[in-house]
Order: C-alpha cells, then sequence, then structure tokens
C-alpha cells in the first residue's frame, strides 16, 4: 500500500482551556502534556518511518504562523490556508482536492493528546487498509466513562479479514443515562473525530449528500493560489460554502461506514479536568505544572506560568495561572470555562 496521507486540521479558539489557551495562540499549539506542543505531537506521530507520507494542513491565516514555526519539516508539507473557517466537511474537502484521488487520507484534529503512539499507529494502517477496498472509516475509541461530551459510534457488523467493522449507526452526545447503557452494553465507541478514506471516495459521497457544498470547495480551489509550500483557496467562492462537520455532511449519510477500535489512552483535552486526566498524577491524583506546593490535598490541578500557587487542604480543584490572568474552578465547573467574559474576549 502507498504511504498513508495525514491531514491534519489547525481551526478553532481553544476557549475551553482559558486563560492558558487564547485566540492568539489555543490549545493546538501549546505544550499541555509533556514538552511537544499538541500540534507537534499530532505531526509527529505520523512519522515517514511508520509508513506515512508528507501531511496537508489545513488551517487559517491567524494560526499560520504557529504552524509554520512547530512543524517538525517544512520543506514537504503543503499548508493549506482556509481565508475563513467553515467546519470540518469543507476543510477535509480542500485537502482532498489537492491529492490524487486514490491517496489514503487519515484526518487528524490537532489538538488531542494519544498516550500510545503505537497503538495508535496499528489503529491507522487498520484502517488505511479499509480506505483501500473503499470504506470511509471512523476511529472507535475505546470508551471509559460514561462521557455525555463526545459522540459515539454503535458498532455493527464485522467486516471479513479486517480488524474493523460496520458503523450501525452514529450517535449524538446523550445524556447520563444514555452514556452509562452505552458503557455497559460494550458496543458503543467514542467518535473521536479521526477517519480515513480516499480522498476521489469522500469526495464522490461529498458531492453526493452535499453537492452544493462539493461544488464550491471544488470551485475554491480551482480558483485558488499556490504561494511556495502554501496554498489559498479563492476567498469569494470559498464564502459560499455552508458550514457543516464531516458527521452530518458525509459519515451518516454514507452506506460505506466502518469503524476500526482503538485504544490508545486518547484524550480531547476538551477542558482542565480532561487535562487533568492527560496528565501524570501523583498518588493522590494531584498534578502540577510550574512553580507549586500542595499540602494535605486531593484530586488537585495546578497549571501556573510563574506565580507561585499554594494549595492547602483541598480537593477536587483546578488552579490556572496564566499572563496575569487566575482561574479558579471544580472539575465539573471545568465545562463552562469557555463561557467566561475573559475567556471570549480573549
Amino acid at each position: 500500500m502507498d504511504k498513508i496521507i495525514p491531514v491534519v486540521l489547525c481551526g478553532g479558539s481553544g476557549t475551553r482551556l482559558w486563560p492558558r489557551s487564547r485566540k492568539v495562540k489555543p490549545k493546538p499549539f501549546l505544550p499541555l502534556v509533556g514538552d511537544t506542543t499538541l500540534f507537534e505531537a499530532t505531526v509527529l506521530r505520523c512519522g515517514k518511518e511508520a509508513g506515512f507520507g508528507d501531511p496537508v494542513i489545513v488551517t487559517g491565516a491567524a494560526h499560520l504562523e504557529h504552524v509554520e514555526q512547530q512543524l517538525p519539516d517544512r520543506a514537504h508539507t503543503w499548508i493549506i490556508v482556509e481565508p475563513e473557517g467553515k467546519n470540518t466537511a469543507a476543510a477535509i474537502a480542500l485537502a482532498a482536492l489537492r491529492l490524487p484521488a486514490d491517496a489514503v487520507m487519515l484526518v487528524c484534529p490537532s489538538d488531542h493528546h494519544i498516550g500510545d503512539c503505537d497503538a495508535f499507529q496499528a489503529a491507522a494502517h487498520e484502517a488505511a487498509k479499509l480506505a483501500a477496498q473503499g470504506w470511509l472509516v471512523s476511529f472507535g475509541i475505546a470508551p471509559t466513562a460514561p462521557e455525555t461530551g463526545f459522540g459515539y459510534l454503535k458498532q455493527g457488523e464485522p467486516i471479513e479479514g479486517t480488524a474493523g467493522a460496520r458503523v450501525e449507526k452514529f450517535v449524538e452526545k446523550p445524556n447520563l443515562e444514555r452514556a452509562i447503557e452505552f458503557l455497559a452494553h460494550g458496543g458503543y465507541s467514542w467518535n473521536g473525530g479521526i477517519f480515513a478514506f480516499r480522498a476521489g471516495t469522500f469526495l464522490a459521497e461529498l458531492e453526493a449528500h452535499r453537492p452544493a457544498l462539493a461544488a464550491a470547495v471544488r470551485a475554491s480551489v480551482e480558483q485558488g493560489r499556490e504561494d511556495g509550500m502554501r496554498f489559498h483557496p479563492d476567498p469569494a467562492a470559498f464564502a459560499k460554502i455552508e458550514s457543516e462537520s464531516v458527521d452530518y455532511a458525509v459519515m451518516e449519510n454514507t452506506d460505506r461506514a466502518a469503524m476500526v477500535p482503538a485504544v490508545m489512552a486518547w484524550s480531547d483535552i476538551g477542558n482542565w479536568q480532561a487535562l487533568h486526566e492527560a496528565l501524570d498524577r501523583d498518588e493522590a491524583g494531584n498534578a502540577v505544572k510550574g512553580a507549586a506546593e500542595l499540602k494535605d490535598c486531593n484530586n488537585v490541578l495546578v497549571h501556573t506560568d510563574g506565580p507561585r500557587v499554594s494549595v492547602i487542604g483541598a480537593s477536587n480543584l483546578i488552579v490556572v495561572v496564566d499572563n496575569g490572568e487566575v482561574l479558579v474552578c471544580t472539575p465539573e465547573g471545568a465545562q463552562l470555562v469557555g463561557k467566561l467574559t475573559g475567556a471570549a474576549n480573549q
């Protein structure tokens, strides 16, 4: 099989990780877990030695500088610069139109953490085998808790001769009662937003189910321009695109939806509590980054960029200090950080 082409999507504002993540430098470009940024780690997981080809990065003008600064190998990377954000269906279509029709694309969000790189690469190669047979493949992330913040995949019939299965149905974010049922059932996986398909297969499905969207993206590419390793779609044509996720536009409509299981210590780092769970913690469940001292604490996260933070006798608490801003919340309250005035304005 030819090399798998990583397509890395860099968008969003990351407001739920305020004040560390801000519009000028959102979470993909921050070293939140370990020393590499989430974007760098995404690209490095898809190295040539593991059977991957040169990546295609899809980003906006606001993040272009961060992308180019952090790319491990700028010389062999196409960067598609979106004139504006139009969600994942359009972003993936841009990349597909810049690739050969038979190229197997591995679509990866740039802001996720994957603790088990070997498991990710193994799942990617299983997904690529299915993609080469004409399937549109989702990674089915093995659930570890009854999460209400993710969509789910219900596993259908196994696909003979592969590690994959058909997707019986896509399920919207459930309430807690349904999420508990999904976990107990055992046949449901989290939909992590990682996909594999041939470029031509994806475009054919997009044209079948969202012809206007497909036509507008195609026009923006045909009228676009190259600038070194950058490609700029035409802004006027791109503006006509209706914003829609790849799940709604394609994956929930195709009759070729498949999934591969993935047990790879995955997290979308969707808020401060998710980050806390992804970090190394001491025996009391505490995690610290920066100058901090904890006494008699349980399940406390402290993340500070300078000022020393001291916490005594606290449980289930998150404290973040960044560039003069201070956030204190509970794990439950972490879901609401993006709604703060400070997060919205910065």
